[in-house]
């Protein structure tokens, strides 16, 4: 997929070094065909490493994307350079007036704060309040997925015991669904979080349908309003070092990490993991850009 993006943001190199075909504004305007516009909210504290998963995962479809990076304007992390977000990112008031074709909105490292403490909540609430009416399909990823499902239908989340750390198996419950089209019935993807939600909940709303879990994970992958809004608990566009580069970090602090599970081969944090998820994060992502995005949205936004 020619994917749109500003000529000097950094992801654009790292991409290309990848021969992932990422498009600057001048070769983009060559090109008769309206692309899908989609907006990146992104919360994670490391974003450009965010953004270049996700550009990556967006990137295997033959359709045009042009992606507006937005972060919050009520607070500004301290983990990414002002002058990266100044150039590269807006803020909901700066689109607020516009329509997307798509949003995701990422996780963020909040999960065991309630949401309404987050200091950013009551922005976030209006974005998707906002994307009801301007945004044919949202994707919520993580905490974005709990704060997506705790806004429109009151799901609340749930301590764990223990964090949620590694990459875990997965089945798929219906494969009728266009979103899980391609899966296997059982699958592999990255989870790195602190709370989760309750089935039952989830089961209970009839606006909302499971469409795949793992037993020791959990619900995975939830739609409501036939993929309007669709919810991933997990991070499918991880790399194949970001859980190792998040065990070392915290390690290396002293704090109290478990080894992730099924990620290091023999459980040695020495070995160079084994990426064993990549196939379907990309498979999803292309299922939504396809069938919910491209197939739904009108020509004229």
């Amino acid at each position: 997929m020619p994917i749109k993006v500003q000529s000097d943001l950094p992801a654009k190199k790292i991409l290309e070094d990848e021969n992932i075909f990422i498009m600057d504004e001048t070769r983009a305007m060559h090109q008769d065909i309206r692309p899908l516009r989609i907006a990146i909210l992104n919360l994670m504290p490391l974003k450009e490493d965010t953004e270049v998963q996700l550009l990556r995962s967006l990137s295997n479809t033959p359709l045009q994307v042009d992606v507006t990076f937005l972060t919050t304007g009520s607070y500004v992390g301290k983990n990414t350079a002002a002058s990266h977000l100044d150039q590269f990112y807006l803020t909901y008031e700066d689109v607020k007036n516009q329509k997307f074709d798509g949003l995701i909105i990422t996780g963020a490292p909040v999960e065991q704060m309630e949401f309404e403490e987050v200091d950013y909540w009551d922005e976030l609430a209006e974005i998707m309040k906002w994307s009801k009416s301007n945004v044919t399909s949202t994707l919520h990823i993580c905490w974005g997925a709990q704060a997506g499902l705790y806004y429109h239908y009151g799901i609340h989340k749930i301590p764990l015991e223990q964090k949620m750390f590694g990459v875990f198996l997965h089945r798929v419950l219906n494969r009728k669904v266009p979103f899980v089209r391609g899966f296997d019935d059982i699958f592999y993807a990255p989870h790195s979080r602190h709370t989760t939600v309750s089935r039952e909940d989830i089961i209970n709303n009839p606006e909302l349908t499971i469409l795949a879990e793992s037993d020791e994970a959990g619900v995975f992958i939830v739609t409501a309003q036939e993929g309007k809004q669709i919810f991933v608990m997990g991070h499918p566009e991880y790399d194949r070092i970001t859980l190792d580069k998040e065990y070392k970090r915290d390690k290396g602090k002293g704090l109290e990490i478990q080894l992730p599970k099924n990620y290091y081969p023999d459980n040695n944090d020495d070995s160079r993991p084994n990426l064993i998820w990549r196939a379907h994060a990309n498979a999803m992502y292309t299922n939504w850009l396809n069938y919910y995005v491209y197939q739904v949205t009108p020509y004229e936004l």
